[in-house]
């Protein structure tokens, strides 16, 4: 999309520190990324921590930390500064009252002194008439003093805007063409704390960052007039605006902390997502696929690419559906488009975290690690799911767990199945030849070829159920990694000492 302006975009994030980053932040972030990149702008990330009551310190951090794992990444920000600093707007307040003064003086804002009590009984009552919620103006066009003398009086006043009757609620939205938004009552802007509420704060930091686009979730389309008005009433230009569509779970409920863990950004690295497959992830909700020469949907692109062609027109409206499944084959491709050094330090943290591996590995694990990847790349869909696939291959033979299903799925020939594999196994050289020993004719081909000699051609069992047996004993799973080469990584010795504990438990 076109810009027509010869100024530089600017875009923001602004997220509120109040819990575990949403996942809407990352939505958020993406899309206003790939609008500021495309036009060789800047994107800025700004904290809105007014809500002081809600307010978690370690949040920001957090904030920092899952962006930067997805590789969203700002130009100006309260950790990396930038000419509009602070970035913060609990460290902007002194910026706010020039701008509160003004509306008062102009008659566009008033003080307001009824207390939470006297409020919350007005909403009451208009809720049992079926009245519009909305402040009374029971303190406008008063003094401190006549406004004492009534019921619900509180000592210091929040200041509100006052809305005229004519308020324009119509907008010009670069996602949803004209869009019309209810009347907004008179909303307040100043806290009894002294701090802005978001309405008049982000139209005052919008404006001093020199943002040029808003792009927010629709919740928003209701307080644009607000803001429309608040550029007005201050001599200021309005940004463009781009609303996009919420989040969705299946029953097409707004995705929320509460109801969902998909909707902490946490989650998704607990979960061993992809970054790279969860940004890809997240376009794909609310943007359609480029197509390909034969016209099938390409639905694996890089950030790179998603914002090349970016255009707001053809961003969807309607509230997408947070689809895990497809989230889950997208991970699964990007893992197995991984280089295998790549995939398999990217498991380490999980093998860490589960006890595999200590958080110091030696250079011999490294190595079985990265050949257990190699066998192991098609048959995740997420990073978490290494563990039960690895840890057989560092656990000692005799402390290896056996699953029960695994138990469960053994025949009566799986003794002589067993006894079979150990002879002939046995009679294997594993010695090392080649360069620093690293070869030898214990290896996957060999190892697959005596046992097929011995059990499906000797014992005619089919392959399908010739090797459960084996599989139980060397794993402890019913699924693993492919049996001759998981043999060949364990060692002929490993491999015999499992075999023999499973046979001789089941004499």
């Amino acid at each position: 999309m076109s810009e027509t302006s010869s100024a530089p975009v600017r875009l923001r994030v602004a997220p509120s520190p109040t819990g575990d980053p949403h996942v809407g932040t990352a939505y958020m972030s993406l899309f206003n990324l790939a609008f500021a990149r495309q036009q060789g702008g800047r994107f800025v990330l700004r904290i809105e921590d007014t809500d002081r009551a809600r307010f978690r310190a370690d949040s920001e951090q957090q904030v920092f930390d899952t962006l930067h794992w997805l590789g969203l990444t700002w130009d100006e920000g309260p950790d990396v500064g930038g000419p509009y600093a602070p970035y913060r707007q609990s460290e902007r307040l002194d910026t706010y009252q020039p701008y509160v003064q003004r509306l008062l003086e102009e008659g566009h804002a008033y003080q307001c002194w009824c207390s939470p009590e006297r409020l919350a009984e007005m909403r009451d009552k208009q809720q049992k008439l079926k009245l519009p919620t909305g402040y009374d103006r029971l303190c406008l066009g008063k003094t401190r003093e006549e406004r004492a003398e009534l019921p619900g009086f509180n000592e210091t006043p929040v200041v509100r805007m006052l809305v005229p009757d004519d308020v324009e609620l119509q907008f010009d939205d670069l996602i949803r063409g004209r869009v019309s938004a209810p009347r907004p009552d008179d909303q307040v802007i100043l806290k009894a704390d002294g701090f802005p509420t978001y309405h008049l704060a982000v139209v005052v930091d919008d404006h001093e960052m020199g943002i040029t686009h808003v792009v927010r979730g629709e919740e928003w389309i209701s307080s644009t007039p607000k803001h429309i008005l608040l550029y007005r009433w201050l001599g200021l230009e309005a940004p463009k605006f781009a609303h996009m569509p919420l989040l969705r779970n299946n029953d097409k409920s707004k995705i929320s902390k509460r109801k969902n863990p998909a909707a902490r950004l946490t989650w998704f690295q607990e979960q061993g997502y992809l970054p790279e497959a969860l940004v890809n992830f997240l376009a794909l909700l609310a943007y359609p696929p480029k197509q390909d020469a034969e016209g099938n949907d390409v639905e694996v692109f890089s950030f790179a690419d998603f914002a090349k062609d970016f255009d707001w027109t053809k961003v969807n409206p309607v509230g997408p559906i947070f689809d895990l499944k497809k989230l889950e084959w997208l991970n699964g491709v990007y893992i197995r488009e991984l280089e295998v050094g790549d995939l398999a330090s990217r498991l380490l943290p999980f093998l860490e975290r589960d006890g595999v591996l200590s958080g110091n590995p030696s250079l011999g694990e490294l190595a079985r690690l990265k050949s257990i990847t190699e066998l192991i790349q098609t048959r995740m869909a997420l990073l978490s799911e290494a563990t039960a696939l690895v840890a057989p291959f560092y656990v000692a033979d005799d402390a290896l767990e056996i699953a029960d299903d695994a138990r469960a799925q053994l025949k009566d020939g799986a003794q002589e199945v067993l006894a079979t594999a150990l002879r002939v196994l046995g009679d294997i050289d594993d010695t090392g030849t080649g360069v620093l020993g690293s070869e030898s004719g214990w290896n996957g081909p060999a190892i697959e070829a005596a046992l097929r000699e011995a059990i499906v051609e000797g014992l005619g069992i089919k392959p399908k159920l010739a090797f459960g047996p084996l599989r139980t004993a060397v794993s402890g799973q019913r699924i693993s990694p492919p049996l001759f080469e998981s043999m060949e990584i364990l060692g002929k010795t490993s491999t015999l000492a499992r075999l023999q504990r499973l046979h001789d438990e089941l004499v």
